[in-house]
C-alpha cells in the first residue's frame, strides 16, 4: 500500500482525524493522508486535548481500508512506525509507551489515535508529532514531560518520513512488527497502576494486550479500554 496518495494538506484545521473520517465516509481510498501544520481541536485518547501549534508540530491522519480489530495491534504497529520515522529524522532512539504514545528519552514526542469503523471496513489513524516546540512552549501541564524531535525536522520532511515508515510497517508481517514493538517497549519492567491494581509491565500478547505481573507473580491482561492510569518513571505525558 502506498501511504500519502492522495494527500490533502491544510494550513490550519480543527482536527485532521475529523477531516479524514469525513473523507473515509465519502469513499476516499486507503492510503489517503490528511496533514496540517496547525490543529485547533486536536485530541488524544479519552478526549484529552492535543496541542499542535502552527509550524512547530505535525498533525497527520491516514485512512485505512482493511479488516479492523478493536483495540487490536494496529496502534502498536503505528507506534513502531512512528519510532522508525523519528529515527530517520536524526533521533538516536525512540520507544513506544503502550498503547499509543512515543517517547524520546522518556518524554512524549508523539501521540496516536485510532478511530475505527469495523462494520464499514475502515479506520482513521491519527498521529500528532512534536517537531520544534521548545520546552517552554509546551502547556504547563505537560512541560518537562513532552519533547520535540528537533534535528531540523520540518512539516515536509516529517510527512515524508511518516508516509514511508507507516507504509513499510503495515506491509510487513504483523509478527515482525510486534517483535519490533517488544524491542522498543518503554513500559516493560516498569511499575504500572490502573483502576483495579498495580504490577510490573511484562510485555504484550499477540492481540496487543498489555501483560502485567502482579506482586504474587500472576499475569493479568489489560486492553486499552481498561487502562486508566500508568505511573512510575518516566511520567506519562
Amino acid at each position: 500500500m502506498i501511504v500519502g496518495r492522495p494527500h490533502l494538506h491544510l494550513r490550519t484545521v480543527g482536527s485532521t482525524n475529523q477531516v479524514a473520517r469525513r473523507l473515509a465516509a465519502d469513499g476516499a481510498p486507503s492510503g489517503t493522508v490528511v496533514t496540517s501544520e496547525e490543529q485547533t481541536e486536536g485530541r488524544g485518547r479519552q478526549g484529552r486535548p492535543w496541542s499542535t501549534p502552527a509550524g512547530a508540530a505535525l498533525a497527520w491522519s491516514l485512512i485505512l481500508r482493511r479488516e479492523i480489530v478493536v483495540p487490536g495491534t494496529l496502534p502498536l504497529l503505528i507506534g513502531v512506525a512512528v519510532c522508525e520515522a523519528i529515527e530517520s529524522l536524526g533521533v538516536e532512539r525512540a520507544e513506544v509507551k503502550w498503547p499509543n504514545d512515543v517517547w524520546i528519552e522518556g518524554r512524549k514526542c508523539a501521540g496516536i489515535l485510532v478511530e475505527a469503523r469495523p462494520q464499514e471496513g475502515w479506520a482513521v489513524v491519527g498521529v500528532g508529532l512534536n517537531l520544534s516546540i521548545p520546552d517552554e512552549g509546551f502547556p504547563e501541564g505537560v512541560r518537562g514531560r513532552a519533547v520535540s524531535v528537533g534535528h531540523g525536522a520540518t512539516i515536509a520532511t516529517a510527512t515524508v518520513a511518516l508516509n514511508r515508515a507507516v507504509g513499510s510497517r503495515l506491509a510487513a508481517p504483523e509478527a515482525e512488527g510486534l517483535a519490533e514493538f517488544a524491542r522498543r517497549d518503554g513500559l516493560r519492567g516498569r511499575r504500572v497502576e490502573w483502576g483495579e491494581g498495580a504490577g510490573l509491565a511484562a510485555g504484550i500478547d499477540l492481540e496487543g494486550n498489555l501483560l502485567i505481573e502482579s506482586p504474587a507473580g500472576c499475569l493479568a491482561t489489560l486492553n486499552a479500554g481498561e487502562v486508566h492510569l500508568a505511573v512510575g518513571p518516566p511520567a506519562d505525558g
